[in-house]
């Protein structure tokens, strides 16, 4: 027990884990410690280690040659041992198969209209994109592409935004500006990636504050549109 709690830094870590995988009833000189060590080769510390067990609950449970072979995927979707994203591509690939994780490249791929490089580089910038629904990915991909307007290459240079919430984010955020764009209230022109990734204090200091005047109802319009209450029209008055 003492060597569990030590691992993932207290009491309340080791019960969430315990909720998924009783990680003390699996052998820990055969199967604990060979996976810790060879999570620790991966270049994790131990902070990543307990982030990843408690997001992955049954990492540390499987056989050593199961989770090999998931390190093994994880630097197959391009993203390096010792690199700050691969405790995330784990993650990711931990629950899948092989040939799952391929199908869900080529669902990539075919949906956002990537080139195998840029499908690789989404994938490597934001390795939870794997877990996405296809309807989620088919959703976003029709907002972005078809009404946004964003080309599929840059999609794939900043593909962290495929993990923002679409009604609660992403279309919110692109109507607001577009309507600002529109009126002539922007002294320059943002992209819309700075848009989508800005925290929400931010977006507002930086889009919605400073029309407070010109546009009295922008942020409540903006507020009932995070909240999926889309008004028809953003309005002046």
């Amino acid at each position: 027990m003492h060597y569990y709690l030590r691992l993932f830094g207290s009491s309340g870590n080791l019960l969430r884990v315990m909720k998924f995988c009783n990680v003390l009833s699996c052998n820990l000189e055969r199967v604990v410690k060979p996976n810790l060590a060879l999570l620790q080769g991966c270049g994790l510390g131990d902070c990543d280690i307990a982030k990843l067990c408690i997001s992955t609950p049954r990492l540390l449970a499987n056989n050593p040659k199961r989770l090999q072979a998931i390190v093994t995927c994880a630097q197959n979707i391009g993203v390096p041992r010792g690199s700050r994203m691969f405790r995330h591509a784990l993650h990711a690939v931990a629950p899948f198969r092989e040939e799952e994780i391929a199908a869900r490249v080529e669902y990539l791929r075919n949906t956002f209209r990537w080139t195998d490089a840029e499908v690789g580089m989404a994938v490597s910038k934001f390795p939870r994109v794997l877990t996405k629904s296809k309807e989620s990915l088919q959703r976003r991909s029709e907002f972005l592409i078809s009404e946004a307007g964003l080309e599929p290459v840059h999609i794939a240079q900043r593909s962290v935004i495929l993990g923002h919430s679409l009604e609660g984010r992403l279309r919110p955020r692109y109507y607001a500006v577009k309507f600002l764009k529109e009126n002539g209230l922007l002294k320059r022109d943002s992209s819309y990636y700075t848009v989508f990734k800005e925290s929400e204090k931010a977006f507002k200091k930086m889009f919605i504050h400073p029309h407070k005047e010109a546009a009295p109802h922008l942020e409540k319009d903006y507020d009932a549109a995070c909240k999926g209450e889309v008004p028809t029209n953003f309005r002046f008055t």
